[in-house]
């Protein structure tokens, strides 16, 4: 948290302090909003704290954010959302710049959230057995917001590239568009990864995967929310040359992200083995279920699994 504290102001400082020890690791998102109570997001329940942000505490955060220049963040204010050491995200929101149909920026910021980033040292190990097989297989993690995916994807990523038992260590490649799964900062990642991992920060993931694949001779991709018919059109390209892919993408069950045109696509061809559905029934990451490619329930211990 200290990565954090280090650049609220003094008052929301303040206002933190009376939150008790036990209670920080429970803390998924700090909201900011100018004007209106702070709000602690704990296991996915509100908290709000008897104190209203100021105009000047928006300013003096966003001036924090940015080293106190504007032009370091002209690109994050296009995106919404500012990366800090420790690999936590802070998502922006106020006026929306547009120019020529693109966004531009945003300015008149009066919302921050700050999502408070957790590495779980381990929790991808139950799910080897079903995930490798001789080989990586081909897995999409599924789960809506805060079920613990990019947590997942994250300690896959270091597993797999560190090897374990009679695994042998991967070259791993990440294509982080969003900078969440590594949180590079000034292309240094913030979480722990093995020696055989290449990171490619802030980079669209249909153009970072055919740029790593050619460049970087990866054996395993992880890529975070797929999406895009462009995404799916690169995944595409990345099984056909031999690589393996592990990626997640937002939805509550496989049926029902199955029906968008760019998974749909990857369904017809087969390209996934393994498809992991994520919830929040336990508290973040608890496993739902697994399918094979053929979209029928593997048998597993879901206790066991529950990250």
């Amino acid at each position: 948290m200290h990565h954090i504290t280090e650049i609220l102001p003094d008052t929301i400082k303040r206002a933190l302090s009376g939150i008790k020890e036990h209670e920080v690791d429970q803390i998924e998102e700090i909201r900011i909003r100018t004007s209106r109570p702070l709000e602690l997001v704990k296991k996915g329940s509100p908290l709000f704290l008897n104190y209203a942000a100021t105009s000047e505490d928006a300013a003096l955060l966003l001036n924090r954010l940015g080293n106190y220049s504007m032009y370091t963040l002209e690109e994050e204010l296009r995106k919404g959302y500012v990366t800090i050491r420790g690999g936590h995200r802070v998502g922006l929101a106020g006026r929306v710049v547009v120019e020529n149909g693109a966004v531009k920026g945003i300015r008149e910021i009066s919302s921050f959230n700050i999502r408070i980033a957790k590495e779980k040292i381990g929790i991808s190990k139950p799910y080897v057995p079903h995930l490798f097989q001789s080989v990586w297989l081909n897995t999409l993690i599924i789960g809506p917001p805060q079920t613990g995916k990019t947590t997942l994807l994250r300690d896959l990523a270091r597993l797999i590239s560190t090897g374990s038992g009679s695994i042998p260590a991967k070259k791993v490649a990440i294509i982080d568009e969003r900078s969440e799964i590594g949180g590079c900062v000034n292309g240094i990642p913030q979480y722990r990864f093995g020696d055989r991992v290449d990171i490619l920060d802030a980079c669209p993931k249909a153009e970072g995967l055919m740029m790593m694949i050619r460049s970087m001779s990866p054996e395993v991709v992880i890529a975070d929310e797929i999406g895009r018919m462009e995404d799916a059109e690169a995944l595409l390209e990345a099984v056909h040359a031999g690589v393996s892919v592990i990626v997640s993408a937002h939805g509550f069950t496989y049926s029902d992200i199955a029906k968008r045109p760019s998974l749909k696509l990857l369904r017809e061809y087969g390209v996934f083995q393994r498809i992991v559905e994520l919830s929040r029934k336990n508290g973040p990451g608890s496993l739902s279920r697994i399918y094979n490619g053929d979209g029928e329930p593997l048998k597993t211990n879901q206790r066991v699994l529950s990250c």
